[in-house]
């Protein structure tokens, strides 16, 4: 793994009041940090935050070496891609058309493709399982394949860093399994950094180089998920009794 390429100090972030706050965090590029917790405790929060939304109310965010508040919207985009659970407006565009839109950080003034414009987008949608889908307009997609043609644009921004929110959360358990691979061989080969929120535990367990367990706006726990998956810190951070952690959790089922 590379330098740190996203690092947070004491952040906060929230909607006029923090719902989340004093987070800090640093990711290297090849690294995958994945957030877990309860719904409601601020996981999307931070995410928007990180990515460079208004959500940020304190706190200092760093990308690429970089003061993350001084950066354009352009200069962040050729750094940074950010798969949301918010959907595009596509007025009948293709496929294709969607993940070429992550190429627009590099074109000029009137925002031409160039041939490797054009290759990146194709090697994206190939790596997102998704090529052959090009031509069909997006807006007719189911959410699985939605959220693939979502993380083929993502990629073709050629990130050094990825912001996901719960990106496996429409896809089939063959598609979940796709696509975590195919983060996982992105993170690895192009040295990105990536943080992304999951409610299937036992998914982020094997994808997961570090966890970060938010609870209640806090940072509950931080560490590998060897030090994170176990019975005693998943059972407190979630509040499930014993009975039900081992009824349902020890069967290998999602919480």
């Amino acid at each position: 793994m590379t330098d740190v390429l996203i690092s947070a100090e004491n952040l906060s972030a929230g909607y006029g009041s923090p719902v989340v706050e004093g987070v800090d965090l640093a990711v290297r590029g090849g690294e995958i940090l994945a957030l877990i917790g309860p719904n409601g405790g601020g996981k999307s929060t931070l995410l928007r935050a990180l990515a460079g939304g208004p959500e940020k109310l304190g706190g200092a965010v760093t990308l690429c070496g970089l003061d993350a508040d001084r950066l354009s919207p352009r200069e962040r985009a050729k750094r940074m891609s950010v798969l949301l659970t918010d959907r595009p407006r596509t007025d009948k565009m293709t496929c294709r058309e969607v993940v070429e839109l992550g190429r627009y950080p590099y074109t000029g003034r009137f925002g031409l493709l160039s041939p490797a414009d054009k290759r990146a987008a194709d090697e994206a949608m190939e790596l997102a399982g998704v090529g052959g889908l090009a031509e069909r307009d997006f807006s007719r997609l189911s959410d699985g394949q939605s959220q693939r043609v979502m993380l083929a644009r993502a990629v073709c921004q050629e990130p050094e860093v990825m912001i996901l929110d719960e990106p496996t959360s429409y896809l089939d358990i063959h598609h979940k399994l796709i696509f975590l691979d195919s983060l996982q061989r992105l993170a690895r080969e192009k040295a990105v950094a990536v943080i992304l929120s999951m409610h299937e535990l036992e998914l982020a367990e094997k994808i997961a180089d570090r966890t970060l367990c938010i609870k209640d706006g806090r940072v509950f726990r931080a560490g590998t998920p060897e030090e994170i998956f176990k019975e005693k810190i998943l059972r407190e951070l979630f509040d499930l009794p014993e009975e039900l952690y081992k009824k349902y959790f020890k069967k290998g089922k999602s919480l």
